[in-house]
């Protein structure tokens, strides 16, 4: 059998690897095949782009971002071909996927490659959404990383996000093991972290999906004030020279709250600005690599300079103000690189005077960090609902319709791209232990983004999401590419493929424990005014539930000697799940009556034993990003 790659790009020829080592999983009697670049061959598999084999794409505005993708292939070979050369490898992971492959967590443990004769398969469509994609968050290994970029392209996904220069913050979360009891720490150097990254980046390379690079930092690096701390407080402090910078607050400037990644500049400060601008510009000189470098300001809200002139304008006409002015510089310089800003906290409210003077360099990021997630995208805008712009004292949206009508005033200001900066897997997903109703709500945010002129989503997320179960992310990644598919018929597939002849009973057992623990009661929506999670009547649904926990450990052990690898661990998940979910249980019964002392008893019962477990659990769980959530359930 040959393999012929028609087009001669880096994605292609990993294309062209990857075809190769599942036919080869896939074959019952083993055999040769060969790759070769032939632009010419007339027979065997051929990979390459669209144009290449005289087709055209009407159906791609953009062919370096919009994902087409054409398979005529079959036993005996065939065209797999796709817009770009990354859409070429999209194409032969969807040729392995109707042929019964599937990929359904992260590592070699969540394949189901069947060993099988290959089916004919006629299959032509573009992704739905342009921009799908993964930003790293949370307490991360570099083998999550690499596992995780390995990851994204087989569930239908085309963008990777890394945040940060040296994203030192989140590989301490893990290394640091801060949050296991039980392990001592293993300290990173910031250039460990940075060579990792390099790592990553080549990684993203191989497999053509677009890198977006940076977000965070800006304000607080150009003026030489470290943030690879990230959100904790610098207890060395700022010189004077950066002082006179930085954002003037209650009559004084310095770092807000002492946390230089929380800091904003002084942005009238045309001086100011020149630093950020040099800053940036010198950055993406230095890296051609990146696709997308995202310009953000620092984080934290109502943190802005309230100097005299400052206070002439909202804060979103001077982020323009400063956008432009990189625009300007990357233009003298003669850089491409495209920028991506941001519809976040503070900036939420768009523009009133100021307009970017040229919109085709930049694509805009929502990012509705405090929408509340009981309503999805699928509903109106809500004007009413807006707050007025009073500096350092607004009042940040939570409803979505509120939220969708700051982005619906942004977009009288822009017309260019426009994708959500999501948090599902970041803080979403911990509130919901069955992740049942929380991938009902993902479906639905998914299928309402284009009600708004939304084009994808990034993720914000761990990288460790196959605990309990990886339905959720294979369902994101499904339906960002296709939202027309079924939400039943999804769930069924993954859990048919997870869980074998006992599928059913796992998918009941996820969704009986999304029922006990009520995914709006979690999330804050049915306590008090005082107390997000004072419900006393919830306690009920927390009684005599001991007998769901141990019913599925009994039903897991029964399924963990399966023949195929990737349902054996789905099961082991399930056990290490109804162990701990019995613990959260009685957290939970004791938190909603108000009983905190006693919850924190069972909680810290709770992180005993998943550092007892986390080595078993690493690529699936993440343990310190989980116990970052349930601090906030504790307060």
């Amino acid at each position: 059998m040959n393999i012929y790659k028609i087009t001669d790009a880096e994605p292609v020829d990993f294309a062209a690897g990857e075809l190769k080592k599942y036919l080869r999983m896939m074959m019952p009697e083993g055999g040769d095949i060969r790759i070769s670049r032939d632009a010419q061959a007339a027979d065997g598999f051929r990979l390459g782009i669209l144009s290449d084999f005289g087709m055209d794409t009407p159906e791609a505005e953009d062919l370096r971002l919009d994902d087409v993708l054409h398979i005529e292939a079959g036993p005996q070979g065939g065209i797999i071909a796709g817009s770009n050369p990354r859409s070429v490898l999209l194409a032969v992971y969807k040729f392995l996927e109707k042929n019964g492959c599937r990929w359904l967590f992260p590592g070699i443990d969540g394949e189901v490659i069947p060993i099988k004769p290959l089916d004919q398969v006629s299959y032509h469509q573009m992704a739905a959404m342009r921009y799908r994609g993964q930003c790293n968050e949370g307490a991360e290994a570099q083998i999550n990383m690499m596992e995780t970029i390995d990851f994204a392209p087989k569930i239908g996904l085309n963008t990777y996000m890394i945040e940060f220069d040296v994203p030192m913050y989140y590989y301490n979360l893990w290394y640091s093991h801060k949050y296991n009891i039980l392990k001592d720490p293993e300290p990173v150097t910031p250039d460990t972290v940075l060579q990792w990254k390099r790592v990553c980046e080549t990684e993203i390379a191989k497999r053509g999906l677009l890198f977006h690079d940076m977000g965070h930092g800006w304000t607080g690096e150009s003026f030489g004030i470290s943030t690879k701390g990230g959100w904790a407080p610098e207890k060395t402090g700022c010189t004077e020279e950066q002082r006179q910078y930085l954002a003037m607050i209650n009559g004084k400037r310095g770092l807000f709250e002492g946390v230089p990644l929380n800091t904003n500049f002084c942005m009238s400060n045309p001086a100011a600005r020149a630093k950020v601008v040099d800053y940036v510009a010198n950055y993406a000189q230095n890296h051609r690599n990146v696709d997308f470098l995202h310009i953000w300001l620092a984080d934290a809200a109502n943190n802005h300079c309230e100097c005299e002139e400052c206070v002439r304008k909202i804060t979103s006409d001077w982020y323009v103000i400063l956008l432009n002015e990189i625009d300007r510089e990357l233009t003298r310089r003669g850089l491409d690189t495209h920028l991506v800003f941001l519809a976040y906290l503070d900036l939420s409210w768009p523009p009133e005077t100021e307009r970017l003077q040229n919109p085709k360099r930049f694509t805009l990021l929502f990012a509705p960090i405090t929408r509340t997630y009981i309503q999805s995208y699928d509903v109106d805008a809500d004007p009413a609902a807006m707050q007025p712009n009073v500096r350092n004292h607004l009042s940040l949206p939570k409803g979505m319709g509120e939220s969708l009508a700051y982005l619906e005033e942004w977009k009288k200001t822009f017309s260019g791209d426009c994708f959500a900066y999501e948090y599902h897997f970041y803080a979403t997903m911990f509130r919901d232990p069955g992740q049942m109703a929380f991938a009902r709500g993902l479906a639905a945010d998914i299928k309402g983004l284009r009600r708004h002129g939304i084009q994808g989503i990034v993720e914000d997320q761990t990288q460790r999401f196959g605990f309990p179960t990886g339905f959720p992310v294979c369902l994101y990644g499904s339906l960002l590419f296709d939202p027309s598919q079924d939400y039943e018929d999804l769930r069924r597939d993954y859990f048919t493929h997870a869980y074998g002849k006992d599928w059913e009973k796992a998918a009941e057992y996820l969704e009986k424990v999304s029922e006990i623990f009520d995914f709006a009661y979690l999330l804050g929506e049915k306590g008090t005014e005082n107390d997000a999670y004072y419900c006393p009547e919830h306690r009920k649904d927390f009684e005599g539930t001991d007998a769901v926990f141990a019913a599925m450990e009994v039903l897991a052990r029964q399924n963990v000697a399966a023949d195929r690898r990737a349902v054996s661990v789905s099961w082991q998940m399930l056990i290490y799940h109804a162990k701990y979910c019995r613990i959260l249980a009685r957290c939970c019964a004791e938190r909603c009556q108000g009983n905190r002392e006693l919850a924190q008893k069972y909680l810290d019962a709770l992180r005993l034993e998943m550092s007892k477990d986390e080595d078993a659990l690493q690529r699936y769980w993440d343990l310190g990003l989980f116990f970052v959530r349930m601090r906030e359930y504790m307060m």
